[in-house]
């Protein structure tokens, strides 16, 4: 995002004293660095801090960039009056003072969310955080070894173990923890990391190697203004990229989304007088359930239920038809549990086959050969069945359609998380209804169709049979389904 690379090119600027300009008012760092190792020798001789090993000098060959006249690089150790390792001991969930741990220091401040705590008196003295205090965090992943937040007071708190707290000498801290944002001090930490198998490590010895570019006091405070207004506006404008990538990742959907509201609706195809009326669709649809009842090729059913007017959930065309869903199809029917078997002659379809991509057989298991005797005929798929996932926390929902040129097989059967769904189709477009259970209208209501636990959710056959279906004329239907062939695909760009 250019945000980010906006955010570390002035980052980049402002620690090499591009972002400011150096005032002859300013002084000159190398008196700045004397002043600081004056207080560190005072504090010392006063038992106030520990003498530390002396640290290498800085060679040209360290140098990574050109600096100010005024500026002086140092290492960190230089200015650093106190370094400490947080407490061991194991924080709780309840307790008297969060402890601050690795998750706690994001983008460079404190987030007190998701804390532990303690109550251990001797760790709320020792290492009780002061405002300004610059937390590192010495053992993490490769990438997130070695960053920091500053702390400023916002609630009294301490720090665990895998974080080294970090205290200065006539150093600006905001200055600093800026500066252990740039490229160039995450290119240090990459470089002097331990590596281990799951975690990389930098510790406090390694650390205060690291040189920094250090200004006057003055011009550091001059720095951390200017950054701290800058990055205000580059957050709008990481703001603003963000909402505008969500509205480029989501526009396909709600596009894809708004297309088949507006079918299902009737607003996507013209109402032609020639295509006739849905309720003389549904006569002959009837009077066809009627003959293949008689002739014994399907099983009479239970009467449905009449619709209600308050179950109409919108308008449709006058030439349209509210039906249940159960009156336009010769078959709806949950699969079987079936018995399983590494012989891979009849694959059992099951929810993962059903992608919200399609139909995919070669996600398919296979039937015991032999179990096939127990199936009757109207359990074998048909191409154009509809295969609707009726169980499944994730899955229950999904459908796909079946196609027989994707069963390079004999045939294929559902198993019993699966309904089968086989409208009559020489009335139904089984296109139409299939894009009528992927719109809006059903998805985004399966919640109130669903019944069972959390972690199984369950689409009854009945439901499935009593669902209210918007049907046009065939011809419409037809019309429909040709027009989504058009625009659909061209949603996912």
């Amino acid at each position: 995002m250019f945000a980010d690379k906006l955010k570390k090119s002035v980052l980049q600027a402002a620690i090499q004293g591009k972002l400011t300009e150096q005032l002859s008012t300013d002084g000159d760092a190398k008196d700045l660095l004397k002043q600081i190792r004056a207080e560190k020798s005072k504090l010392i001789a006063e038992g106030k801090i520990k003498s530390e090993k002396i640290l290498p000098p800085i060679q040209p060959d360290e140098i990574p960039f050109d600096i100010p006249k005024n500026w002086q690089w140092v290492r960190l150790g230089e200015i650093l009056k106190f370094v400490q390792y947080g407490t061991a001991k194991k924080s709780k969930k309840n307790g008297v003072i969060p402890v601050l741990r690795m998750g706690n220091l994001r983008n460079g401040k404190i987030d007190f969310k998701n804390l532990v705590y303690t109550s251990d008196e001797n760790d709320i003295k020792n290492y009780n955080l002061q405002p300004e205090d610059i937390l590192f965090n010495r053992t993490n992943s490769v990438e997130l070894v070695g960053k920091t937040a500053i702390y400023n007071g916002e609630r009294n708190a301490i720090f665990a173990g895998y974080l080294i707290r970090l205290q200065t000498i006539f150093t600006n801290n905001y200055f600093l923890n800026f500066l252990m944002q740039s490229t160039y001090y995450k290119n240090f930490c990459y470089l002097v990391q331990t590596r281990g198998v799951s975690q990389s490590n930098i510790n406090a010895e390694k650390l205060k190697k690291f040189l920094v570019p250090l200004p006057p006091l003055v011009e550091q405070k001059r720095i951390v203004e200017r950054l701290e207004k800058i990055f205000a506006e580059v957050e709008l404008l990481a703001e603003s990229e963000r909402e505008l990538d969500n509205l480029q990742k989501n526009f396909p959907r709600r596009m894809k989304n708004s297309i088949l509201q507006a079918a299902i609706l009737g607003k996507l195809t013209e109402q032609l007088s020639t295509d006739g009326d849905a309720r003389e669709l549904l006569k002959k649809i009837r009077e066809e359930k009627s003959k293949l009842i008689s002739e014994g090729k399907i099983k009479a059913e239970k009467i449905l239920p009449s619709i209600q007017p308050y179950e109409i959930p919108f308008d449709i065309p006058k030439n349209w038809q509210w039906i249940r869903l159960g009156e336009i199809c010769e078959y709806i029917q949950r699969g079987k549990s079936p018995k399983y078997s590494t012989v891979k002659k009849y694959p059992v379809i099951a929810q993962k086959c059903n992608q919200t991509t399609g139909f995919c057989i070669d996600k398919a298991k296979f039937i015991e050969p032999d179990s096939i005797k127990s199936y009757s005929d109207e359990r074998f798929l048909q191409d154009n069945d509809l295969l609707w996932n009726s169980t499944g926390l994730g899955t229950v929902g999904r459908m796909a359609i079946y196609e027989t040129s994707k069963n390079p097989y004999e045939l294929a059967v559902a198993d019993s998380h699966v309904t089968v769904i086989r409208p009559f189709k020489n009335f139904v477009a089984n296109k139409f209804i299939f894009n009528y259970i992927i719109s809006p209208a059903i998805q985004e209501n399966i919640e109130t169709m669903v019944s069972g636990s959390t972690k199984q959710k369950e689409l009854a056959t009945q439901t499935v049979k009593e669902l209210l279906i918007p049907l046009p004329p065939l011809a419409e239907q037809k019309r429909i389904v040709e027009r989504l062939e058009e625009l659909l695909p061209l949603c996912d760009g």
